[in-house]
């Protein structure tokens, strides 16, 4: 049995681009999936079929619906810290994508209809000198920034390179109802930063603080929250969410 297809992959590749994904996502998704039949040890025909109706599922259009395609569903939504991950993990397994984070720390998504792809999700901790050693661990291995927040940055991409051909939805869960999910250690972070921080401006105001002392305790509890939080969710980060 051959083991070169680099024709079936060229073909694949050219029906991608020719269908509008980006080109670096193109060459992701055929590395990922050259190491996957090489894992299988079977062609590429038999894992996923003609290589231009497979580009179609992978997001592109099969050649006898060609059209122009329709308009993708949007979705944003929230999570603290402690949910990001498992959320995250559960979307994309319904297809969406995460394009970006917005001003406010939301996951703006998005998700083709008819057919999608299921998406896997990191979140590592930069900073500083951290940045390029994650960028240059995970770019080779096929994972996208989608974006940040704080100290934490947020990494995709398509779950067909752990799960082969089976990374595909046809039948699509309708879009989740809540957009806001926050759990109870994430309302007592939040509202015990905001207590500290309503005491300590109410002693200042009512004359029984100075501002000499004031700030300085602000800014300490602030820095100290801001501690707290990334050191409780520091065991779980640099994991597939």
């Amino acid at each position: 049995m051959t083991t070169d297809h680099t024709g079936y992959f060229e073909e694949l590749a050219a029906a991608l681009r020719a269908a509008h994904v980006p080109e670096d996502r193109a060459a992701a998704t055929v590395v990922d999936l050259t190491a996957y039949l090489a894992e299988t040890g079977t062609t590429p025909e038999e894992e996923f079929g003609p290589a231009a109706d497979f580009a179609a599922a992978l997001g592109g259009t099969a050649p006898e619906a060609a059209g122009p395609p329709e308009a993708a569903e949007t979705w944003t939504w929230t999570a603290d810290v402690y949910n990001d991950r498992r959320l995250l993990s559960a979307h994309g397994d319904q297809g969406w994508e995460v394009e970006r984070l917005d001003a406010l720390g939301r996951f703006v998504c998005r998700r083709p209809r008819g057919t999608a792809l299921r998406w896997e999700y990191r979140r590592e901790i930069v900073g500083g000198k951290q940045r390029d050693e994650v960028l240059g661990r995970l770019v080779p291995e096929g994972w996208e920034p989608c974006g940040e927040w704080f100290f934490y940055a947020y990494f995709k991409r398509p779950r067909a390179a752990s799960a082969g051909p089976t990374a595909t939805l046809d039948a699509l869960p309708a879009r989740p109802a809540r957009s806001w999910y926050i759990g109870v250690k994430g309302w007592i972070a939040s509202v015990g930063w905001l207590t500290v921080t309503a005491v300590i401006l109410t002693a200042y105001y009512s004359h029984n603080l100075d501002f000499a002392v004031a700030f300085p305790v602000l800014l300490a509890g602030t820095f100290g929250m801001t501690y707290w939080v990334r050191r409780t969710v520091a065991k779980s980060c640099g994991d597939t969410a």
